[in-house]
């Protein structure tokens, strides 16, 4: 088995409990970790055996920037069950999100969600 991490995507999404956050957006954070199921890319050094990282990038990106959730949950869910999806030799992701902007009445970094799928 390989972990691949991706760590600190930043993308521009309308997500969020309220309606005006859905309709002002705002950036989101994101880390992938994904393990495939055997180490055949260690000894093929072919990207098909392994995970590409542009491809997963591209499907976070395209569900962070095209599709509005209410709950940061739910859009972790999405992202890792696409991941799931389409790459075949990945047995678990996890998908950490991160919002800076909040309506909490108090100092925070930021909130961040984690979610874990498995095959």
């Amino acid at each position: 088995m390989t972990k691949v991490r991706i760590h600190n995507m930043m993308f521009y999404g309308f997500h969020g409990y309220y309606e005006y956050e859905r309709e002002q957006g705002q950036k989101f954070f994101f880390d992938v970790e994904l393990t495939t199921h055997d180490d055949k890319a260690i000894d093929t050094d072919n990207i098909n055996d392994g995970v590409d990282t542009a491809r997963v990038y591209d499907i976070v990106k395209e569900a962070a920037e095209n599709h509005r959730f209410q709950l940061l949950a739910a859009l972790g869910g999405h992202i890792a069950d696409k991941l799931l999806e389409r790459m075949s030799h990945v047995d678990e992701v996890t998908v950490k999100i991160r919002k800076p902007s909040v309506p909490i009445s108090g100092p925070i970094d930021y909130v961040e969600v984690e979610v874990n799928r498995q095959r």
